[in-house]
C-alpha cells in the first residue's frame, strides 16, 4: 500500500471544495501565539486592531462597494477563491514578524505574498480587517484574524495512511505540529512495514483505520498510498466519519457531497514547469545565432564561411 513517491512542495488541487494549504498555530487553550507571546482569543488584540472614533481608515484599505460577491464563495461569505489565498498571505505575516515587522501596508504585504494589493485588501475585508491611513495593518493581529479564519486557533489531529517514502516525510515534517496540525497516527496494510517506528508513532495496520479515528477525533485524512488503494481507502476514511482528506496519490478521488478533498499531485506540477521550461527555451535564440547589426534576419548558414574563408554566396557565385 505504502507509496514510493518522493516527497516535493506543490501547490493542491481541489476536487470539491476543498480549503488550501495552511500555516499557523494555536496552543491548547486556543491562544494563538508567534515567538512566545499569546495573542487574545476571542476578542481584538494590538494597538491596531480597530480604527476608534479619532483615526481616519485608509480609504485604500476600503472593500470595494462596487463588487459582486462570488457565488461560489463559503457559506460564511468568504469566496473559494479569497480562502485560498489566506494562507499565503499568513506565511507572509509570519516572515514580516520573523524580521520584527509590527505594522505593514497592504502594497508591501501584497509584494511579499505575490498578489496586487486591490485584491489583497478586498480578500482581507471578507474578515473585517480594514488598515489605518499612515499605518497599515497590525502584523500580530491579522496573523490571528487569518488563523482564527482559517480554524487554526485549535489542533486539527491527522491520520497518515500509507507508511512508505512520502508517508515517512509527511511524519517527519516538524512543521505541522507548529502550525496546528497533530499526526495522531501511521497506518499502512505492509506487515513488514507494520510496527516499525516512524516519528515517534508506531505504524499500525490499515486494518484498524476506523478504531483509529474514532480513538484520536481524527478531523484529516492524509492518502499516501499507490493509486490503486487510493479510493478504498478513501472510502474508509469517509464512512469512518473523516470529511477532510488530503490526497496525494495520482488518482482522482470520487466522495459524497460534505467531504473536501485536496489533491497534491507532484507529476502534475513537474509537467506543468516543463511546459513552460520549453516555451522559454523555444523563444530563447541558440547560441550564435543573433543577428550582428545591420543585418537582420540573416540565418547561420548565410553567414557561414568554407575553408577558404569566403561565405556560401561568394563560393555559390564562385561557381556559377
Amino acid at each position: 500500500m505504502h507509496s514510493n513517491a518522493m516527497p516535493s512542495e506543490a501547490s493542491g488541487h481541489s476536487e470539491t471544495s476543498g480549503r488550501g494549504e495552511t500555516n499557523g498555530r494555536a496552543n491548547a487553550n486556543g491562544q494563538f501565539r508567534f515567538g512566545g507571546q499569546p495573542g487574545t482569543h476571542g476578542r481584538e488584540a494590538g494597538p491596531f486592531a480597530q480604527a476608534g472614533a479619532h483615526d481616519q481608515p485608509d480609504m485604500n484599505d476600503q472593500p470595494d462597494m462596487n463588487s459582486q460577491p462570488d457565488m461560489n464563495g463559503q457559506p460564511d461569505g468568504i469566496p473559494e477563491a479569497t480562502v485560498a489565498r489566506l494562507p499565503v498571505y499568513l506565511r507572509a505575516l509570519y516572515g514580516l514578524a520573523e524580521r520584527g515587522i509590527s505594522t505593514v501596508a497592504s502594497e508591501e504585504l501584497a509584494a511579499a505574498a505575490g498578489v496586487n494589493s486591490a485584491k489583497l485588501r478586498k480578500d482581507l475585508s471578507h474578515l473585517g480587517s480594514y488598515g489605518i491611513r499612515g499605518v497599515g495593518y497590525d502584523v500580530d493581529y491579522l496573523v490571528y484574524q487569518v488563523s482564527r479564519t482559517l480554524g487554526l486557533t485549535q489542533d486539527w489531529p491527522v491520520v497518515i495512511v500509507g507508511a512508505g517514502n512520502l508517508g515517512r516525510a509527511l511524519a517527519n515534517y516538524g512543521g505541522f505540529v507548529s502550525r496546528g496540525f497533530t499526526i495522531s497516527a501511521m497506518l499502512d496494510s505492509d506487515t513488514a512495514i507494520v510496527g516499525s517506528r516512524i516519528a515517534r508513532l508506531t505504524v499500525r495496520h490499515v486494518d484498524e483505520l476506523e478504531s483509529v479515528v474514532a480513538t484520536h477525533k481524527v478531523a484529516i485524512g492524509v492518502i499516501a498510498t499507490s493509486a490503486g488503494s487510493a479510493q478504498a481507502v478513501c472510502d474508509r476514511l469517509v464512512s469512518a466519519g473523516v470529511t477532510s482528506i488530503l490526497n496525494f496519490a495520482p488518482l482522482v478521488l470520487s466522495v459524497p457531497e460534505g467531504v473536501d478533498v485536496r489533491k497534491v499531485d507532484l507529476s502534475i506540477e513537474l509537467q506543468i514547469l516543463a511546459f513552460h521550461a520549453q516555451r522559454r527555451s523555444a523563444a530563447r535564440p541558440e547560441p550564435g545565432s543573433a543577428s550582428g547589426p545591420g543585418s537582420p534576419g540573416r540565418s547561420r548558414a548565410g553567414n557561414a564561411k568554407t575553408t577558404d574563408g569566403r561565405s556560401r554566396p561568394q563560393e555559390l557565385a564562385a561557381q556559377a
